[in-house]
């Protein structure tokens, strides 16, 4: 059967007209969105006709399975290593004390014998290894180049020297920007392979923008490019020699389109420079913003998603987070579940088998161009500048990456973006979550020569989580209780709305099915012990019982009174404040100053 000479053909304007009658009097515009990069985001799109794959890795090359080890103690985390690589795992990324994302833990490598001690049981020979120590990078991946020829053995080790994105994460280097970059430059001479990174993962979890991040990626590749030309590299040698480490995060496509976009952007610099428009070698990590210490297995979600997009995109490798990392150093539960996250989606789903399958979706498309522009804009203005370090001296790049991360932070304030399980469905029964309980480790310091402001992480939920920080700190658990009036069906959508509302900020919700009299939700009131309330139902309920709940809620004793709507008028406003009514509640307040507002008044 050829099923689709059963269906008659349908185009744009077709599935514009069906979408604007499912609306009814809502336009359709309404449906449009707009990026943090000012990318417009159309509600329906075209599909190209004649798709163009950008992806990096080649059509059924599966992407190396990157386990994050991060333990000190070597003997320890040796263990962790074998069961990594008899889990599933293909390749090793090594994160010492020194590094800025080692997060307060990470390896201690000193020695020919921390690296034996390390990698025992390990073919060094058949697993590629990142080397990710911070200043120390050069040295520890010397050390490992020394223990493989011990053994006869070649190792396939990406070096992560990054002095630009070292000073950016810090603030600091051990000498000027330019004389450490040329440092990094010389000791990729020791090294078979790419031996220089520009990582993107400063930029991201300071707040940046999908086109910032591409930005500062471009000009600090750009950076190594020339130091590696001026130890005396030709072109496409240094070219070989820079690797990227990008993020994925929650956002499915905009993650999609940055991943496609860079290979399009480092091609058109090394088209400037008279060379092939190779495919770089991209190292793909799940953001460390999008992850939430409450209610931590919502992170599962997450990372999925990222790796899902890395994978589609054509990551060269791709390292998950644990769930657990925003709560302290993840068990080996945690690390099992971050391997078998990638190893699903390669062995069940086939991730792998298509060579960038978003390729001709009418959106992702436009979106990589998009981006691409106006990353390739911004690397432009850096260039102008005098390249990335002079803006960081400048903090002109600051500047930029600062206005994209408040207006995020004030859009998931007013929940406009969520954050789920923290600012939308939050759990305050939840169960604490096991991580390791390790010292952490005192990593090798240097003497600073260069300082910079460094960038601080904004993580996405830190907002709600301050407040449930506060709510925890109280001792007993702030409370609210729920007038539900009239009807179950009248009075469930804005009390369940109401409930994650104030629940989000650690404020428990107590509820009911409804009360029979006013003088029942009073009665009901004073048995919570609650000090604040609430009043939950429909506009036409409010409009016969709101005064009258108020009012009684008042005379019970309750000081701190909210509604859960925006009243129709000023009328109706005025004649609920004057029954009792302290607050409103509704869609486009700003939730995260309400709920701080509210522990105020709750004592907390």
């Amino acid at each position: 059967m050829k099923l689709m000479g059963s269906f008659d053909p349908r185009g744009y304007d077709d599935w514009v007209g069906v979408a604007t009658k499912a609306l009814k009097t809502t336009p359709f515009d309404k449906l449009k969105s707009t990026t943090a990069d000012g990318i417009p985001i159309e509600p329906i799109y075209e599909g190209n006709p004649t798709p163009q794959p950008i992806g990096a890795r080649a059509a059924g090359t599966p992407w190396t399975v990157t386990a994050r080890v991060d333990i000190p103690g070597n003997k320890t985390a040796n263990a962790q290593i074998l069961d990594d690589l008899v889990g599933g795992a293909s390749g090793l990324d090594l994160v010492c004390a020194e590094s800025p994302n080692a997060y307060g833990f990470g390896l201690t490598i000193s020695c020919d014998g921390c690296v034996k001690t390390l990698t025992a049981g390990v073919h060094l020979d058949l697993i590629p290894i990142r080397i990710d120590a911070g200043h120390r990078s050069a040295d520890v991946a010397r050390l490992f180049l020394g223990v493989a020829a011990e053994q006869g053995k070649s190792v396939d080790l990406a070096v992560i020297q990054d002095p630009i994105g070292l000073l950016a994460a810090t603030g600091r280097l051990g000498a000027k920007a330019e004389d450490a970059i040329a440092a990094a430059a010389e000791a990729a001479k020791d090294f078979p392979g790419a031996a220089l990174e520009a990582d993107g993962r400063v930029w991201h979890a300071a707040g940046a923008s999908e086109a910032q991040e591409l930005a500062a990626l471009l000009s600090t590749g750009v950076a190594y490019l020339r130091a590696l030309e001026a130890a005396g590299f030709d072109l496409e040698a240094a070219a070989a020699k820079i690797g990227f480490t990008a993020v994925a995060d929650q956002n499915q496509f905009r993650s999609i389109a940055k991943l496609r976009a860079l290979p399009l952007l480092w091609g058109r610099v090394l088209e400037a420079c008279g060379l092939a428009a190779v495919a770089p070698r991209v190292h793909v990590e799940t953001a460390r913003r999008m992850m939430a210490k409450r209610d931590a297995f919502t992170n599962l979600l997450r990372t999925t998603i990222a790796t899902f997009a890395a994978g589609v995109a054509g990551a060269s490798s791709v390292t998950v987070l644990p769930f657990t990392q925003g709560l302290g150093l993840p068990d080996a539960f945690a690390r099992r579940i971050a391997r078998n996250t990638q190893s699903i989606l390669i062995e069940e789903s086939n991730l792998h088998r298509v060579a960038d399958p978003a390729a001709g979706s009418g959106l992702v498309d436009e979106e990589t161009e998009a981006l691409a522009e106006r990353a390739w804009a911004l690397f432009q203005a850096i260039e102008a500048e005098g390249g990335m370090v002079a803006a960081l001296r400048s903090g002109s790049f600051h500047a930029k990456v600062a206005v994209t991360a408040k207006s995020r932070i004030e859009a998931i304030a007013k929940r406009r973006e969520a954050v789920t399980g923290v600012s939308e469905f939050p759990n305050l029964a939840e169960a604490p979550i096991a991580v390791m309980d390790t010292a952490a480790p005192t990593p090798k310091s240097f003497a600073p020569v260069e300082h910079v402001a460094a960038f601080t992480p904004r993580p996405l939920a830190e907002t709600f989580e301050g407040l449930r920080d506060r709510s925890d700190a109280a001792g007993t658990r702030p409370k609210i209780f729920l007038a539900n009036l009239g009807r179950i069906a009248d009075f469930t959508a804005r009390s369940t709305w109401a409930k994650n509302f104030f629940e989000a900020g650690g404020i428990e919700a107590i509820t009911s099915d409804g009360f029979a009299s006013i003088e029942a939700l009073s009665c009901a009131y004073k048995a919570s012990g609650a000090l604040a309330a609430v009043i939950c139902s429909s506009d036409a309920v409010y409009d016969e019982q709101a005064v009258a709940a108020a009012t009684a809620l008042a005379d019970a004793g309750c000081e701190i009174l909210y509604l859960a709507g925006k009243p129709a008028d000023a009328e109706k406003k005025a004649s609920y404040e004057g029954a009792g009514v302290t607050g409103f509640v509704h869609v486009g307040v700003d939730v995260a100053a309400t709920l701080s507002d509210a522990l105020d008044r709750l004592g907390a």
